[in-house]
């Protein structure tokens, strides 16, 4: 190889264009400093040397003459030999550095980009967390995180929220989102040691501040299923129009499968038989794709639904609106006029929960079948392994039931609507 004092005299007359490939030069002092100079003549200072104790031989950049000089390049070669006598690999430290000023928002990012890794839903809520909650993290390095600006920022969530008033779901939701990233980041940057960059994850800190919230519980008492659904019916057949009847059919289903509200908005009819009584989920949120059984109340709801096979204008949805979704994205208005009835201030989910109540403990259906109806995957060893999760139409006598009982509780509430003398009558054992 070449020897040349890098000097700016001998650099200007090395550094020109010519030559198929990169030249090197090397300088006497230090040993391994050097110059390269590509084919079109840029001239890049670089040193070389072993790191002790591992073998490894290091070629690092140092950066272009011109924003060097030589001197100026020739100091940094000596601090990266010495790095390397001392058994340290400048390259490791680089990253280091660079690592360091990775921000929350990188990591996000990153976290957010892994194909197939998360659904849009998961995503969307995680990144609204980073932009709201944790916007004064956003941006910074996500190693200067500390414990205390963790701690400062929940107390604050929990007691003002972002609108004045305490918001301890927030709060717990955006923690462990920021807990979550940190935990990746430190499985993604190292430190030059080969140590993960974050240590000690400080969200840990929260573990005696953490206030836990207690499940929610909140269903319709089986006393008034009968004249909610009678509410549900006469608000279909007085709906202003089609998107205010989608809405509450929509919520008429969900009471009849216990779906979850997104699920049953975006059902389209392409995952939907009526003639061998099932609807499937290709997506949902737990990944168990999987076939539900309808009951013939659920089917009849349908039936009336379903456009004409001759309509290519009809929506692909079931539930189809004239929003930018094209499905039900809204359901309040019938929510909060069963909301009146049942006492109680409804979401979409209690409609869930009501069916789960309803199957076990008026109906007495076993907590496994309603599980897998809900798309719970059963817990247990020999449920996991050895029951049909996926493809539950053996399940259609145990949904039927639940159809049935809501159906009965309707009757009985126009019955008693209507001015009859009704008296509910005990189960025999």
């Amino acid at each position: 190889m070449p020897q040349l004092k890098l000097t700016k005299s001998n650099i200007d007359r090395v550094a020109k264009p010519g030559g198929k490939s990169d030249s090197l030069h090397w300088d006497a002092e230090p040993k391994g400093f050097g110059l390269r100079v590509t084919p079109n003549g840029k001239a890049t200072f670089i040193v070389q040397g072993r790191v002790e104790g591992s073998g490894k031989e290091a070629r690092i950049t140092i950066g272009p003459y011109g924003v060097f000089t030589a001197d100026q390049a020739r100091g940094v070669a000596r601090e990266h030999l010495r790095t390397m006598r001392m058994g340290g690999d400048p390259r490791e430290f680089k990253k280091q550095e660079e690592a360091m000023k990775v921000t929350l928002r990188d990591v996000a990012n990153a976290y957010f980009s892994r194909p197939g890794k998360l659904r849009e839903a998961t995503r969307n809520e995680m990144d609204r967390h980073v932009r709201t909650v944790l916007a004064a993290f956003e941006n910074k390095p996500i190693a200067s995180i500390t414990e205390d600006q963790v701690r400062k920022r929940y107390r604050e969530m929990t007691t003002e929220g972002m609108r004045g008033r305490p918001a301890i779901g927030s709060a717990n939701l955006s923690m462990t989102t920021l807990r979550t990233l940190i935990n990746y980041a430190s499985r993604q940057y190292r430190r030059a040691d080969g140590s993960p960059l974050i240590a000690y994850n400080p969200v840990l800190a929260l573990k005696d501040d953490w206030i836990e919230l207690k499940p929610r519980t909140r269903d319709i008492d089986a006393r008034n299923v009968g004249e909610v659904w009678r509410a549900l019916v006469d608000m279909h057949i007085k709906a202003r129009d089609n998107d205010a009847r989608a809405g509450v059919d929509l919520v008429r289903f969900l009471l009849l499968t216990g779906a979850r509200r997104n699920e049953g908005a975006k059902l389209k009819w392409d995952r939907v038989d009526l003639n061998e009584g099932w609807f499937h989920l290709p997506d949902p949120k737990n990944n168990n794709p999987v076939w539900m059984p309808l009951s013939t109340q659920a089917i009849t709801l349908l039936e009336a639904r379903k456009p004409e096979e001759a309509d290519e204008s009809a929506s692909p949805y079931v539930f189809p609106s004239r929003s930018k979704a094209g499905h039900v994205m809204d359901t309040r208005a019938p929510l909060q006029r069963i909301s009146e009835i049942a006492g109680l201030h409804l979401s979409a989910h209690d409609l869930r929960r009501t069916f789960v109540s309803v199957g076990v403990a008026t109906l007495g259906i076993d907590l496994h079948k309603i599980e897998l109806l809900t798309n719970h995957v059963p817990k247990g060893v020999t449920a996991r392994h050895y029951l049909q999760t996926s493809k539950l139409q053996y399940l259609q006598p145990e949904v039927q039931a639940i159809g049935n009982w809501i159906e009965h509780q309707d009757a009985l509430a126009a019955a008693k609507a209507s001015g009859a003398n009704v008296v509910a009558l005990h189960k025999r054992a």
